[in-house]
């Protein structure tokens, strides 16, 4: 007999990260709308933040979108407000972080210092601002986004590799403390180039080189992102990772 008694919390879902309409932030919000959830999206870049708003809104989804800065306590809590406005919290990601690879001794203290702070502060600030809120709310979901550098340190990636394993680690923590809170903690690993805007405005070419689904499409991985919510509590994912089929691993 299936088992009714778990059924994942509805809400308002958060993606904080989100920047152009073809990013992975506006994607994940893009995939839990079409399943009727209220979004709201974060982001420092109001422009492209206000178009990913319009897309949403346009296809008929209830959204709003917040201007700010996801490693300052204040932001992130305006943040989980600004969801809580729309439905009570159910889900909760944390997508925002940039990289900007270079050798490793011309990397400053303050390059090297920008990326723990988008990643890891980030992480930090979202899971301080709501997890008492999905607690209150009996539980929910608190997704972050990995990368490559989760699991490995590349050449050139010193800043972006070391703050991605200390996300990984936070996660981990956070989910061995509250998963038994009916918290479900995911960490999503996306091993290899993602098909987006910011990829793509930087390497034009990269897209026809790597051939035939050689990228990770957007969607694709945001669909990852709604199977951990809607995931039976008796078999949670904690990290899953997602590369193209011909990547090397």
């Amino acid at each position: 007999m299936p088992d009714t008694a778990f059924q994942p919390r509805q809400g308002a879902v958060l993606v904080v990260g989100v920047g152009s309409p073809q990013g992975l932030g506006a994607a994940i919000a893009r995939r839990f709308a079409a399943g009727g959830y209220p979004v709201a999206i974060a982001g420092r870049n109001a422009a492209k933040l206000e178009a990913s708003l319009a897309e949403l809104k346009a296809s008929g989804a209830t959204a709003e979108a917040v201007v700010g800065d996801a490693s300052v306590a204040a932001d992130a809590a305006r943040f989980v407000a600004a969801a809580e406005s729309l439905a009570p919290l159910a889900v909760a990601v944390q997508n925002a972080g940039s990289n900007n690879p270079a050798p490793f001794l011309k990397v400053s203290e303050e390059t090297f210092t920008q990326h723990w702070r988008e990643h890891v502060l980030g992480g930090f600030q979202l899971g301080q601002a709501a997890l008492p809120v999905l607690l209150g709310h009996g539980g929910g979901s608190l997704i972050f986004t990995g990368a490559s550098g989760s699991l490995r340190g590349s050449a050139n990636f010193a800043p972006f590799g070391s703050a991605k394993a200390a996300l990984r680690g936070l996660a981990q923590s956070i989910a061995r403390e509250f998963g038994p809170q009916n918290i479900h903690v995911g960490h999503v690993i996306v091993d290899g180039g993602i098909e987006g805007e910011r990829l793509l405005s930087r390497l034009p070419q990269l897209a026809e080189q790597r051939g035939p689904d050689g990228l990770l499409k957007i969607d694709a991985i945001a669909e990852a992102y709604w199977m951990l919510h809607h995931q039976h509590r008796s078999a949670w994912t904690l990290e899953l990772d997602l590369r193209p089929w011909a990547e090397k691993f």
